[in-house]
């Protein structure tokens, strides 16, 4: 009958320690994978480090992809947006991206569904028939072409009208490179005297 240490020393054996590995490499790996922001948190547990070392390890990650102290200032960008840490195309190169993008997949969001898409954002939370009576047609399939995108999502239904309020999501946010919506632009300079219900936008 194996003692307790030799059933110690046969399990340590039958699970490897794990290899530490360079932070910097183990974070470009981890956020090259990522289809989300990451939080320093969780970066950190992924790759169990302190948070001080993570936060170190992305600050030079940041620099040395920007071209700080003679390295190549890269293509892409690591950028925090939602909370949280991911990859970006460089500003300059996005019209090359989205070139490329819509040659490999035409499918984008139409016209009807970006303006949909743009009064939510502005005046969320905000109704299905707030919406139509914005936009002046029907916004049904519209929303829920949004909903499946995963740009908006129901915030809330009024407790007297049962009407559903929708929102925005953090993806739109991602999807936009910003960390709130009050980095969205200013649309009040856009409109004649605040019309088509943004009297009260920015």
């Amino acid at each position: 009958m194996a003692t307790d240490a030799t059933a110690e020393d046969t399990a340590d054996a039958a699970t490897p320690a794990r290899v530490p590995v360079d932070v910097e490499r183990g974070l470009e790996a981890i956020l090259m994978i990522a289809d989300e922001p990451q939080s320093i948190v969780r970066l950190a547990t992924a790759l169990e480090r302190p948070v001080a070392e993570v936060r170190a390890a992305i600050d030079r990650l940041v620099a040395d992809y920007d071209g700080v102290a003679g390295t190549v200032r890269r293509g892409f960008e690591l950028r925090e947006v939602g909370g949280g840490w991911r990859f970006y195309v460089r500003g300059e190169f996005d019209s090359v991206v989205r070139d490329f993008s819509l040659a490999q997949s035409p499918t984008r969001l139409t016209q009807a569904a970006l303006e949909t898409l743009a009064v939510i954002a502005y005046k969320q939370p905000i109704s299905r028939g707030a919406i139509a009576s914005i936009r002046a047609v029907n916004v049904d399939s519209v929303v829920r072409t949004l909903l499946g995108r995963g740009l908006v999502t129901e915030a809330f239904a009024d407790p007297e009208t049962g009407a559903i309020h929708y929102a925005t999501t953090d993806l739109l946010l991602t999807q936009l490179g910003i960390n709130s919506l009050d980095e969205l632009p200013h649309i009040s300079p856009l409109l004649a005297d605040g019309s088509n219900g943004f009297d009260d936008a920015r």
